[in-house]
């Protein structure tokens, strides 16, 4: 690709952002008198509703766009962002609003806004053309393809003088020397074509113990073993990896890891990342402390923390864990949930313009709101006379020991936390009179299906009823919203509407979230649906092949590449999680077809989880279930609920649960139902110990 490179870095240079947002009312947008309207008035997404009065002439993706650009002979430049975006929102106001920008966009390309969270399918095609051409990738996403959609250079921000002498010289290039763009596109789309080809393993060697524990001794030497996480900045919470390695704490006992992962946790926690008078996760933090964060607060990330912090209590009983569960929650529910049942995506960073400008404070105003308690305040959350960050403001952040202000105003751990609680109660107050960061009211089905299990594993932990009860509210939601009669899954919903088919990721999520909330309430529709979408998932994704799944459908219309999602991040990767739903619906309904594709797919990355399990965390956790065999238990009988509830309580990522008050069929229950008895089957491989009629002897063989 060295010849790609060479032939972008001399056409023209690039510059890669971060990210913004700064959105409009729909009804406000669709009703007053603009200079512009473009093709996004018709939209949804609050993202693309953001740029229909740009004077761009935006489409977005689509028949329309696409055959326009072919039937004009124009280059296709396709912009792509999400709602929650600090940098997308920057280059809309130097560039996009331009008026002189404008008109050389609209007369030479054929310009596409694309919002990610939507269509991941198609920022996935271009993000790794970039990666390809520069070297790095980011939001805002600007790529110029051919009128074919074969990507030939692209970048993240662009300053508006670099953005102008951007379209100028491609178009120029593109007039006086067509071939030579040909030829890149060309060898780009070959690239993309490459870049996750899996190729089906036949080695069939078992997964060594030594193997995994070798990986995650090279892993420690990454370790930030002041601040938690990984060393370097910026710092992304990464939930799954945390994950993984609590698992691995249980199978190993090696107190270094678990002391990582409550370090990580206890300064995430602790760190302006984390809102301190609200509840609920930043994106991320762009220093190295958690201090300073990015501050749009993202579904997924908050669903998955609730979820990590809810396992992490189970093994250290920090109440802390359960505040910060309870405090998200809180914050979901007041800020992302919908009345019907869903839960919105985002925050965005901005308001007024200003990026975090909602959160921070100055020590003026916390003096005028706290008064005579704003001392004891200052002094918990680091709060300076000139400001801890930019221009005099301060970020929320806990970095003294609290036993140290206990001593210092005589106040009981009991007595400070509930004066804490009052005084961010005032604060909060406060805070909801300043103007909000916009809402992207966008419902989606992964992330909805990830904030499910999030209450799920709060419900597990603490045994609050109205956390699965809001859990079902979701599960039903999808039911009746995103799934068709025929198993086939919608990505979005707004306004009653939905207008993508979903992707693998969404039929992974819902596939695990159904599956773990079976497990919490034993209502067999969700389990039975989990295997009818699975069903589904093989018939329209699978790659025999290679044994992996696609990302995108069969039904669907085929970009220049279809791709696969192997590789976990900040969202476990959707071939990872599907690869566990196989597995776990194999040992319950005894399916050998399922166990062997898990299996195959775990084979096909056995090499990358060993060099880099960071990033194949979630595929670690079902690796760990091959070399540590899982309990597979059975509860049946009319005290099954209650069996239940004690023995999720405690930290088991050994298990499997299926269980029932009255007989049935599923096969790791069938025949097992005796009247007037309830009864516990531990069991591994389909062979079972001898029944028990107590946790505390379940335990025991859970153990064993």
């Amino acid at each position: 690709m060295s010849r790609i490179i060479i032939f972008t870095i001399l056409l023209l240079f690039t510059y890669c952002g971060k990210s913004q947002n700064s959105e409009k009312n729909e009804k406000e947008m669709k009703t007053q008198n603009y200079k512009y309207t473009n093709n996004l008035i018709n939209e949804s997404s609050p993202y693309l509703l953001q740029h229909a009065h740009n004077p761009v002439n935006w489409y977005p993706w689509g028949e329309e766009a696409l055959k326009k650009a072919e039937q004009e002979n124009k280059l296709l430049l396709i912009s792509i962002g999400y709602a929650a975006c600090h940098w997308c929102h920057v280059m809309e106001e130097q560039s996009f609003e331009n008026e002189q920008i404008a008109e050389i966009m609209n007369k030479y390309y054929v310009c596409i806004k694309v919002d990610r969270e939507e269509r991941p399918d198609i920022d996935q095609i271009y993000m790794n053309a970039v990666q390809i051409i520069t070297g790095r990738g980011g939001w805002p996403l600007n790529c110029f393809a051919l009128p074919n959609g074969k990507p030939f250079y692209g970048g993240t921000y662009f300053q508006a003088n670099q953005w102008i002498q951007v379209l100028q010289g491609l178009q120029n290039t593109f007039e006086s020397d067509k071939e030579k763009i040909i030829k890149a596109a060309d060898e780009i789309a070959k690239g993309i074509e490459q870049s996750d080809i899996i190729d089906i393993k036949t080695d069939s060697s078992e997964f060594i113990k030594s193997d995994l524990d070798k990986s995650i001794i090279q892993w420690q030497k990454h370790f930030d073993n002041e601040d938690g996480g990984n060393k370097g900045a910026p710092k992304f919470p990464m939930p799954n990896s945390l994950e993984f390695l609590l698992n691995y704490y249980y199978y190993s006992n090696d107190e270094k890891i678990k002391n990582h992962v409550f370090l990580t946790l206890n300064k995430m926690a602790e760190g302006g990342i984390y809102d301190q008078i609200d509840g609920g996760f930043a994106r991320y933090s762009t220093d190295n402390k958690w201090f300073a964060p990015h501050f749009e607060k993202m579904l997924y990330d908050n669903g998955q923390l609730i979820s990590l912090y809810s396992m992490a209590y189970k093994i250290s009983k920090n109440e802390k864990y359960k505040r910060i569960v309870y405090q998200t929650i809180d914050f979901i529910e007041r800020e992302l949930s919908a009345n019907d049942g869903g839960f919105y995506s985002s925050l965005d960073a901005d308001s007024q313009g200003e990026e975090g400008k909602f959160y921070v404070w100055t020590k003026k105003e916390i003096e005028t709101v706290l008064k005579e308690d704003s001392e004891l305040f200052c002094e918990y959350y680091k709060v300076k006379e000139n400001g801890n960050w930019e221009n005099g403001n301060n970020i929320l952040h806990i970095s003294e020991k609290t036993e140290t202000i206990l001593k210092k105003h005589h106040l009981t751990k009991e007595e400070f936390d509930k004066k804490t609680d009052i005084l961010n109660s005032k604060l909060l107050t406060y805070r909801n009179k300043r103007i909000k960061p916009e809402l992207d009211d966008k419902i989606l089905t992964s992330w909805n299906a990830i904030m499910l299990k999030g209450f799920i594993d709060a419900y597990n932990t603490f045994n609050e009823e109205k956390f699965l009860r809001r859990a079902i509210q979701n599960a039903d939601f999808i039911i009746k919203n995103m799934l068709k009669d025929d198993f086939r899954l919608d990505r979005n919903y707004k306004n009653q509407n939905s207008n993508i088919n979903a992707f693998l990721d969404d039929y992974a999520s819902v596939i695990s979230s159904f599956l773990k909330l079976y497990q919490a309430n034993f209502d067999e529709k969700y389990l039975i649906l989990a295997e009818n979408i699975t069903k589904y998932t093989i018939e329209h994704f699978f790659d025999n092949k290679s044994g992996m799944f696609f990302y995108t459908s069969d039904i669907d219309k085929a970009l220049i590449s279809r791709k696969m999602d192997i590789s976990d991040n900040v969202i476990p990767a959707s071939n990872s999680e599907m690869a566990k739903n196989l597995f776990y619906l194999g040992k319950i309904f005894y399916n050998d077809d399922y166990l062997k594709k898990s299996e195959q797919m775990l084979f096909n990355v056995k090499s990358s989880i060993y060099e880099n399990p960071n990033y194949f965390s979630n595929w670690a956790i079902l690796l760990s279930h091959y070399i540590y065999p899982v309990n597979e238990i059975a509860l049946i009988g009319e005290n099954a609920q209650n069996f239940r509830t004690e023995l999720s309580s405690y930290f088991y990522p050994n298990t499997i649960i299926a269980g029932s008050i009255h007989k049935s069929e599923i096969p790791l229950l069938k025949d097992r139902f005796v009247e007037n008895e309830t009864k516990i089957y531990v069991c591994k491989d389909k062979v079972c110990k001898l029944p028990v009629d107590n946790v505390n002897d379940a335990l025991i063989l859970i153990k064993q």
